[in-house]
């Protein structure tokens, strides 16, 4: 067998996104003992860090040793038991998923469906709420990676509250760029991944509970119906207040390259690097408008990570994606579901949220284009 050689790439799709050099570096750090001392004080630093990124105090804050879809089960998979009742908001492929998740925990979902490329309705959501009395869990998505808007998460939390519910929240793309604040929201579960972005690599999830999910999932009347993702198991081998008990080994290396993710993200500023994200995105859509492609989402709901751009009349959308790969080394998304051939999708994440980055992918596009 021949050595492994893999080609650059800029990833300008919905991620994963290209990750910084000196989180290559930690990756290639000599692997340690899951439960080596060394590696227990940087599990509490990378709590401390999560919890900071997140804008939250809530201890049970951790990396999930899966990707982000892992993340989201774990979510679900807690928090809910047979014939529990779920309002669940789907405005996208992602919310889609989270249907998939809450069928097979036996609960009873009422689905609220929006069309592809709109925000979820706060309206629509409590009407559901107010119909069906007693619900156990609302879940929604922050970024609908699949389409490029952004729900008002603040106000559908403040909903869940209001009539008694927990808020489970996916925040797979908004994280890191764009605010997702736990505690002011008053989220009680969320989800994220760290290819996104963080601009890490992809196969970690970070999770944060809310001490009120945590009494709900301490108060279950049936076993979590997944022994891995099971917090009641995972939290003894991430606490800090005593002993760590075994429960799986850790990704050791990866967990390397969270630290130094996040570590880059707090030297920046989360202020910044938001602003960062913002700037990108603004000179994305003012080079795509010149270039007459339009946007799929109106503002004010457009993500400034993940960019939905319709596909014009007449040009072969698989091919415009083919020429950039082979001729420029960019890689850009195509659309899923009813935005299959319709859509681009340019993803603006981490060090790639850049005026050089973009500057680079509106000429190769300009090019490919004619």
């Amino acid at each position: 067998m021949s050595t492994l050689t893999i080609p650059q790439r800029l990833l300008m799709g919905p991620g994963p996104t290209n990750t910084p050099q000196s989180v290559l570096d930690a990756l290639a750090q000599p692997t340690i003992g899951h439960l080596d001392p060394v590696f227990i004080r940087l599990m509490d630093d990378i709590k401390s860090m999560l919890r900071q990124t997140f804008l939250t105090e809530n201890p049970l804050t951790l990396p999930v040793s899966a990707p982000g879809s892992a993340g989201m089960e774990a979510c679900f998979v807690n928090l809910l038991e047979p014939g529990d009742k779920v309002v669940l908001a789907i405005n996208g492929v992602f919310g889609k998923r989270m249907l998939e998740n809450i069928l097979r925990c036996g609960a009873e979902p009422t689905v609220v469906e929006f069309e592809w490329g709109q925000p979820v309705d706060p309206e629509r959501i409590e009407q559901a709420l107010k119909q069906q009395g007693q619900v156990k869990l609302l879940a929604f998505v922050h970024a609908e990676t699949s389409t490029g808007a952004i729900s008002n998460a603040r106000e559908l939390c403040a909903l869940a509250r209001q009539y008694d519910c927990l808020s489970l929240v996916d925040t797979v793309t908004s994280w890191c760029g764009t605010e997702v604040a736990v505690d002011r929201w008053q989220a009680d579960a969320v989800y994220s991944g760290t290819q996104k972005c963080l601009g890490a690599m992809p196969g970690i999830s970070p999770v944060s509970f809310s001490a009120k999910a945590v009494e709900a999932i301490k108060a279950r009347q049936t076993p979590v119906q997944s022994w891995f993702l099971d917090m009641n198991l995972v939290m003894q081998y991430w606490q800090e207040d005593a002993p760590r008990v075994y429960h799986h080994t850790a990704p050791v290396n990866s967990l390397y390259g969270l630290y130094e993710a996040l570590r880059l993200v707090l030297d920046e500023g989360l202020e910044t690097r938001w602003k960062r994200h913002s700037n990108a995105h603004a000179l994305l859509v003012q080079g795509l408008e010149e270039l007459g492609l339009q946007m799929l989402v109106e503002q004010p709901a457009r993500l400034p990570m993940l960019n939905a751009v319709k596909v014009p009349p007449g040009v072969d959308e698989a091919q415009v994606r083919q020429r950039l790969l082979q001729d420029h080394g960019i890689e850009i998304g195509a659309g899923l579901g009813p935005l299959a051939g319709k859509v681009w999708r340019i993803g603006l994440m981490g060090d790639n949220a850049s005026e050089e980055r973009v500057s680079g992918l509106l000429s190769a596009l300009a090019e490919v284009l004619k």
